[in-house]
């Protein structure tokens, strides 16, 4: 099993800078924890969502008049010390964001036991936040927790256990909108993938058999695999187990392993600029 995959290895942690260059990431919808550093009110907590982490934790430490929380402003500096992301939309990450920060009201999360009295609030977050990752709807998402400092990394990397098919990182990370997709006048497919197809050549899924069009199919994150599939077909075939949304699967046609999460991004328009992604589990790389 490739876990570089799944988790940075912690070597690699004592590495990383907050100075090197953050990660770029299209379509990007996250959740955020915030540490209050002010020795006054030390310890105090923020559970927020944003589409641009770093403008956001800018805005919270100018304050109100500038775009942040009335609950953060004036008791900074604040640090962004934990995110979440990879949510389909807006929408799945502020029900997130409410959740976590209602667990008690969330009729998800009934089960978690109240914060004890000796217990920081900052570990109580990360109980919560280990326990929804585990929890339906959001274990068959395709989130990423990325820690955003070192030394919380270093302290608490432990305190979260997600599902294998989450990444747990490490190292800033920027928003970016998805480029617009160049179609040929032909196919009207995008053209990076108009070489699967001859000039008006029709498209059939590779599963069923039948006519499809781009707007109902999706195709492989492999470059080189010549997948073409009905959504709907695909989703049947990943679907285990009276699953309503798929996790990851097998594709037919490069028998590579890829996430369901991963398909979804490619048909939104992300991964344009990526040679290939590495969502292949059955590498010999299992050394970590």
């Amino acid at each position: 099993m490739t876990y570089s995959r799944f988790f940075t290895h912690y070597e690699n942690l004592k590495c990383s800078t907050m100075e090197e260059e953050p990660e770029v990431i299209e379509h990007f919808f996250g959740v955020y924890l915030l540490y209050c550093m002010n020795p006054k009110y030390k310890g105090r907590t923020y559970i927020g969502y944003t589409v641009d982490p770093r403008r956001r934790i800018k805005q919270h430490n100018a304050g109100k008049k500038h775009g942040g929380a009335w609950k953060t402003s004036k008791r900074g500096p604040w640090n962004m010390v934990l995110i979440v992301h990879g949510f389909p939309n807006s929408t799945s990450a502020l029900r997130f964001e409410w959740a976590w920060q209602h667990p008690h009201v969330s009729r998800r999360l009934k089960h978690i036991p109240k914060k004890r009295s000796s217990q920081k609030m900052f570990d109580f977050r990360l109980t919560i936040l280990s326990e929804m990752l585990k929890i339906g709807p959001w274990c068959r998402l395709p989130l990423t927790v990325r820690w955003l400092d070192y030394e919380f990394s270093k302290n608490y990397y432990g305190h979260i256990s997600p599902p294998l098919h989450m990444p747990i990182c490490y190292g800033k990370v920027t928003s970016c909108k998805i480029k617009q997709i160049q179609r040929t006048k032909e196919d009207n497919i995008p053209s990076q993938e108009s070489h699967l197809l001859g000039k008006n050549s029709p498209m059939f899924c590779s599963l069923c058999g039948s006519s499809t069009m781009e707007k109902d199919s999706v195709t492989c994150v492999k470059p080189k695999c010549l997948l073409i599939v009905h959504l709907i077909c695909l989703a049947k075939e990943f679907c285990k187990d009276g699953m309503i949304l798929p996790i990851e699967g097998t594709c037919p046609a490069c028998k590579s392993n890829v996430l369901w999460g991963d398909l979804i991004r490619k048909k939104n328009g992300c991964y344009q600029d990526l040679g290939e992604i590495n969502t292949d589990f059955s590498s010999d790389n299992d050394d970590v």
